[in-house]
Formats: C-alpha cells, structure tokens, sequence
C-alpha cells in the first residue's frame, strides 16, 4: 500500500486510503467521553477553587455541579450550531 501524505501537513490525508475503517458509533460515543473528562476536569477545578476562597463543602460541590452542567450545555449549544452550519 502506498504511503500518501499530505504536502503541507506531512500527515496521511484519509484513513480511508490507509485501509482503516472506524465506525461513526466508535467516534461518536470517543468524542461523547472526551467531553464527559472535560467536564468533570472543569468541575474538578471549579470545586478545589472555590475550596481555596474559603467555601464550605456543599457550596463547592455546587458550584462544581453548576460548572459540570455549563460544560455539557456548552458541549451541546456547540454540537447544535456546527450542526446546523454544515447540514
């Protein structure tokens, strides 16, 4: 199989030309955990933040929630707008 890469980039351009091929379910639910981890990363922060200004242990673990969900809102208002972009 011949080795294509592309000109400016250096990289190979399809992995369909490489023989690979990844079902949409596999890259739908890989992209689905990637934003799960980022999520409980900002509320991970969020919470330790609000730990370090002084908050008690139930307001910081709300405002972990309250980032938590504002990270899957964002996810999903971004999904919507390059949804409706390119379809």
């Amino acid at each position: 199989m011949a080795n294509t890469t592309s000109p400016t980039l250096g990289c190979v351009e399809t992995t369909q030309q490489l023989g690979v091929a990844v079902p949409g379910h596999t890259l739908l639910l890989f992209a689905a955990a990637l934003v799960v981890q980022f999520a409980l990363l900002a509320a991970a922060v969020a919470g330790k933040l609000a730990r370090l200004d002084g908050a008690s242990y139930p307001s910081a673990l709300a405002r972990a929630a309250v980032t938590f969900a504002a990270v899957l809102t964002l996810a999903a208002a971004l999904t919507s707008a390059l949804n409706a972009h390119m379809g």
